[in-house]
């Protein structure tokens, strides 16, 4: 057993030689994972995981302890490599500790991090307390403007402002006057039930088609994809358990009874040992992989659509509403916070426009009843 830091958390390691016996028992251990870049499997340092190792090996093995065990490692913070002011730079450092006290996540504090970094760069030696809502309004007519950033991360920049209000009160921006643009308001592209099918039936590699037959399945965004675990999967009741999925949250969602076969054989063929798609030994696959072999099966499937791996997302979910399913279990199958989020799916939805009688089709209709046999009703002629 060792204590090293891994992804910036204080963590236990497990070092052992290559043994199936102990690999059945630690994939059971919650909390644990394994790194194929440290190669070892690793949980967070506490003494309640310290107490569950050696309860768990204690008649297994003997447990050989690094002396590592007993000192904390070294936390690296993230830095922002800016030119700031000797003040501004110890606010910068204490904001970005303030982010991970209120346990924001990685990629959120980096984001934060970075927009923050940046204003309080353009301010130079302008002290903070001296601020105002001017100078955020300067800061996105010369910078965000220029740079062409996109109107979410336009929104992203103003929630970071208002944050860093609330951290630091005695700036002179006033959090409540800061607005921000509208969203775009995009409908989400949508697949037919016979292109996903399509798409998989040109998806000849195995194991590309197992990955996009369960994005579209079970509604999973590509990172659940990624971070999911052979463990998570429950076969039998055709269940798979996502686990810390955006927002932090845990779910279950169904599979297709007609996703096991091709599952259980995608598994005896290329025996994934930790997570259910696998790059690296023991590692785990990349985005990046995914829609590169998405793009491609587009392309064999003659499909000219704009296709993400999120686009099979919004098909299942749009599936799902036209095929009856109540919008509440949608949305919790999705894991949406606000059922607003999920009611998007109404707008892009064919089942509610079938019933509509087009008023066209009507005119038609009553006068060719009467008889009336005018040339111009009869619109699908040359």
């Amino acid at each position: 057993l060792k204590r090293d830091v891994v992804k910036n958390i204080d963590s236990i390691q497990m070092y052992f030689k290559y043994n199936d016996e102990l690999l059945n028992i630690i994939r059971g251990l919650k909390g644990f994972k394994w790194s194929s870049s440290i190669r070892c499997w690793h949980g967070e340092f506490n003494q309640n995981n310290l107490n569950l190792i050696r309860q768990t090996f204690k008649d297994i093995v003997i447990l050989i302890d690094d002396n590592s065990l007993y000192t904390a490692p070294t936390i690296k913070r993230i830095k922002v490599n800016r030119k700031l002011s000797e003040e501004n730079s110890v606010v910068m450092d204490s904001f970005i500790k303030y982010l991970e006290g209120r346990r924001y996540s990685r990629s959120t504090i980096e984001t934060y991090a970075i927009f923050i970094g940046d204003f309080l760069e353009y301010l130079k030696k302008k002290s903070i307390t001296n601020t105002t809502n001017r100078d955020v309004e300067l800061f996105i007519e010369d910078v965000f403007i220029p740079k062409g950033y996109s109107i979410s991360t336009h929104r992203q920049f103003v929630s970071a402002i208002k944050l860093f209000k609330v951290f630091y009160p005695e700036s002179g921006i006033e959090e409540l006057n800061l607005t921000m643009p509208r969203k775009d308001r995009h409908l989400p592209v949508v697949l037919s039930q016979q292109e996903v099918l399509e798409i998989l039936r040109c998806t000849k590699n195995l194991k590309h088609r197992a990955i996009l037959a369960l994005l579209y399945s079970c509604g999973l965004r590509v990172g659940e994809l990624i971070n999911l675990e052979l463990k998570h999967i429950d076969i039998n009741r055709n269940q798979i358990a996502v686990k810390n999925s955006k927002g932090r949250k845990d779910r279950y969602v169904k599979m297709a009874d007609s996703l096991a076969p091709l599952i259980k054989n995608y598994v005896q063929t290329f025996k994934p040992v930790v997570y259910f798609a696998e790059g690296k030994p023991n590692g785990k696959y990349t985005a990046s992989s995914v829609r590169a072999f998405l793009k491609r099966s587009c392309q064999l499937a003659q499909i000219n659509k704009r296709v993400t791996p999120h686009t099979l997302r919004h098909s299942y979910a749009t599936h799902l509403l036209e095929g009856g399913t109540d919008i509440r279990l949608i949305q919790t199958l999705l894991g949406h916070n606000k059922p607003e989020t999920t009611m998007i799916y109404t707008h892009v939805s064919t089942s509610s426009l079938d019933r509509i009688s087009n008023p066209l089709d009507e005119a038609v209709k009553k006068f060719m009843v009467n008889g009336n046999n005018e040339d111009y009703l009869k619109i699908g002629s040359k």
